[in-house]
C-alpha cells in the first residue's frame, strides 16, 4: 500500500474538519491535565489523590457508556458534538476560576472533573460513530485507525507546551486554554454541512433470531475483553508516566512534559502503521497487545530518568499501534446501524475501567512505586495477545 492510501481519508475536507477540531480539543485537554495533576500533587503528594481525579474523571463513563450509544443511534452524532462542545466550555471555564483560589478544596475540583466526564461520556462516542458518517464504508478502517492519531498528536505538543505554560503563567491559563479548545471543536464541527454526511440506516427492531448480538460474537466479545483488561491494568498512562517522572526519578513539569511528547510521537507512529494495514480484524490485536507488552516492560526496566525519557518514543509506538488496531477492528466488526452501541461499549471498557485501575495503579505507585506499575500493566498486555491467539484459534475466527 502506497504511503497515500494510508491518508486517503484527508482527502475528505469533512474528516480534515474533524480531525483538526480533535486534535485542538485533545491538545488543550493536555493543558487541564497536566495542570490538575501538578495542583493535586502540589497540595497533597499523593498519587492516591491524584487517582482521584481520574475517578471522577471517567467514572460517569462506566455508568453512562451505554446510554450514550443508543442515544448516538438515534441522534446525530454532529448535533451531539455541538452541544458538548459548548457545555465543555462552560465547565472547564468553571475549573480556571476555582484555581484562582488557593483555599479551593479538593473536593470542588473532583466535582467540576466529574460534570465534565459526563459531558465527555456522549462526546466520546459520538466522535467515534461519527466517522462513519464522514467517510463511509470504504475509508472506515484507515480513518478509525487515524482518529487516534489525534489523539497522539495532541500528545507531542500538548504536554510541553502545558509544562511551560504551567511554569510561567499558572495553572488558571492552562484551564483558559482548554475552554478555548472546545470552541473550537464547535466550529470544526458547525463548518461540516449534515447534507454531505453518509445516513447509517436507523436501528431497527428485528426478531430475536434475527438480532445482530455482540455478546455471541466471539471476535467482538474477545475485543471487548482485551480492552477492558488493557484499560484497567495497562493504559493508566497519565497517572503512571506523571508520578514515576516527579515521585520515583524525581522530575519536575518541564519533564513530566516531555516524557508524555517523546511517548506521543511514538504513538503518531504507531497510528499510521494501523492504519497501513489493508486489512484489519480482532485476530491483529495478537500483535498489537504484544508489542505494547514489550514496551511497558522495557520503561519499567529504564534505570533512570534519562533513559525513562529515551524509551517513551518506544511505549508510544506500542500505545498507538494498539488503540488504532483496536478502534478499527471494533468499527469494521459490526453492521453500520450498530456502530454507536458498539463503540460505546468500547468506551466503556476503554474509558469506564479507568477509575478502577487508578485507584489500584496509585495504591501500586505509593506502595511499590511506579515501575511496578509498568511490569503489571506489562504482564497484563502479553497475557491479553495470547488470549486472543487461544480464544481465536478454532472455528477460523477473526
Amino acid at each position: 500500500m502506497t504511503s497515500w492510501g494510508v491518508f486517503r481519508p484527508f482527502a475528505n475536507g469533512r474528516f480534515s474538519l474533524y480531525f483538526g477540531g480533535q486534535v485542538v480539543s485533545n491538545t488543550g485537554t493536555w493543558f487541564q491535565n497536566l495542570a490538575l495533576s501538578l495542583v493535586v500533587l502540589g497540595e497533597t503528594g499523593s498519587a492516591r489523590a491524584l487517582s482521584g481525579v481520574t475517578i471522577a474523571q471517567f467514572l460517569p463513563l462506566l455508568l453512562l457508556s451505554v446510554p450514550a450509544g443508543r442515544v448516538a443511534d438515534r441522534i446525530r452524532p454532529r448535533t451531539i458534538l455541538l452541544v458538548t462542545s459548548l457545555l465543555s466550555t462552560a465547565i472547564v471555564g468553571g475549573l480556571a476560576v476555582a484555581t484562582l483560589s488557593p483555599a479551593a478544596p479538593i473536593s470542588l475540583f473532583y466535582l467540576l472533573v466529574a460534570a465534565l466526564g459526563t459531558v465527555h461520556t456522549f462526546e466520546r462516542v459520538a466522535a467515534q460513530a461519527i466517522i462513519f458518517e464522514i467517510v463511509g464504508s470504504a475509508d472506515l478502517s484507515r480513518a478509525a485507525s487515524l482518529s487516534t492519531i489525534a489523539l497522539a498528536s495532541a500528545r507531542s505538543i500538548g504536554p510541553g507546551l502545558a509544562g511551560v505554560a504551567f511554569q510561567s503563567l499558572g495553572a488558571t491559563a492552562c484551564m483558559l486554554v482548554n475552554s478555548g479548545s472546545f470552541l473550537v471543536v464547535f466550529l470544526s464541527i458547525a463548518l461540516i454541512r449534515p447534507s454531505r454526511l453518509h445516513v447509517r440506516e436507523a436501528p431497527r427492531r428485528p426478531r430475536t433470531t434475527e438480532r445482530y448480538r455482540v455478546g455471541t460474537d466471539r471476535g467482538m466479545a474477545t475485543l471487548l475483553v482485551v480492552n477492558a483488561v488493557v484499560a484497567l491494568l495497562a493504559l493508566n498512562l497519565m497517572l503512571v508516566l506523571t508520578s514515576t517522572v516527579t515521585l520515583t526519578f524525581g522530575g519536575d513539569a518541564t519533564a513530566v512534559g516531555g516524557v508524555h511528547t517523546l511517548n506521543a510521537i511514538g504513538a503518531i507512529l504507531g497510528g499510521i502503521l494501523a492504519a497501513g494495514r489493508a486489512r484489519v480484524t480482532v485476530r491483529s490485536l495478537i500483535a498489537a497487545c504484544a508489542g505494547l507488552g514489550l514496551a511497558l516492560l522495557a520503561n519499567a526496566a529504564a534505570p533512570g530518568l534519562p533513559a525513562f525519557l529515551a524509551l517513551g518514543p518506544l511505549l508510544g509506538l506500542g500505545v498507538g499501534y494498539y488503540q488504532g488496531i483496536l478502534n478499527a477492528a471494533a468499527q469494521v466488526s459490526v453492521p453500520p446501524d450498530q456502530i454507536g452501541r458498539t463503540m460505546s461499549l468500547v468506551t466503556l471498557g476503554s474509558y469506564g475501567m479507568v477509575p478502577f485501575g487508578a485507584l489500584l495503579m496509585g495504591w501500586v505507585i505509593d506502595e511499590s512505586g511506579g515501575r511496578t506499575a509498568l511490569v503489571i500493566g506489562g504482564s497484563a498486555a502479553l497475557a491479553c495477545a495470547l488470549f486472543v491467539a487461544m480464544r481465536l484459534r478454532r472455528r477460523g475466527s477473526r
